[in-house]
């Protein structure tokens, strides 16, 4: 016998998730986001790395309420994110890894197709969420945007996965006095970002 009804089957995964971690050490919004991003990986070490600037949830939330523009790093993550709720809030969602002119600019300038995008992406001022769950280098060059004053996100959520930059591009966040999301360390994803962006929007229906 097992479980066949899919309400059932993420509420046995939410119970389940709670039993093994200890609930008391986030509010109940942050534990939303938590056990979201648990569900996602079935990875307990979440709920240590995930860590969440003060104003990050608020600011979030009222972003995606204003229907702000999302940026994804990969294909990937904005496939992840729940399209009938963006658009519930009139929210719309962007990957520039593949246009023409962040091919353009990654040749012209010898940098990774991620940085170019950034680059691009901080061309429109409605982009105001930046959702980055695989590349370093795009969370290096956001930085990079934000400290020169090109670029003043709402809300970063950084998350990329690697050896190479991953906990550096992460730590290179919480500096720069935008509100955040991040994982500590090597691990992240595109899965994990758009579980995060998914967590907000569930808060606010």
């Amino acid at each position: 016998m097992y479980i066949k009804n899919p309400k059932e089957i993420e509420k046995r995964s939410f119970e389940i998730i709670g039993e093994n971690i200890d609930e008391k050490r986030f509010d109940e919004r942050e534990l939303k986001i938590v056990k979201r991003v648990i569900h996602t990986t079935a990875d307990f070490e979440f709920a240590d790395i995930l860590k969440i600037s003060k104003e990050a949830i608020d600011t979030g939330i009222k972003a995606i309420k204003e229907g702000s523009n999302i940026v994804t790093d990969t294909k990937m993550a904005m496939a992840g994110i729940n399209k009938k709720t963006l658009k519930r809030f009139g929210c719309d969602i962007s990957c520039f890894i593949d246009a023409p002119e962040v091919l353009s600019l990654a040749k012209e300038k010898s940098i990774t197709r991620s940085m170019a995008s950034m680059i691009i992406a901080s061309q429109d001022k409605k982009n105001k969420i930046f959702v980055i769950g695989n590349a370093p280098t795009a969370l290096f060059q956001l930085a990079e945007l934000i400290k020169s004053g090109i670029l003043k996100p709402d809300l970063i959520i950084g998350v990329p996965v690697g050896f190479v930059g991953a906990a550096e591009s992460k730590e290179e966040v919480k500096e720069l006095g935008i509100p955040y999301i991040i994982t500590e360390g090597r691990k992240g994803g595109s899965n994990i970002a758009a579980a995060i962006i998914n967590a907000l929007m569930y808060m606010i229906e």
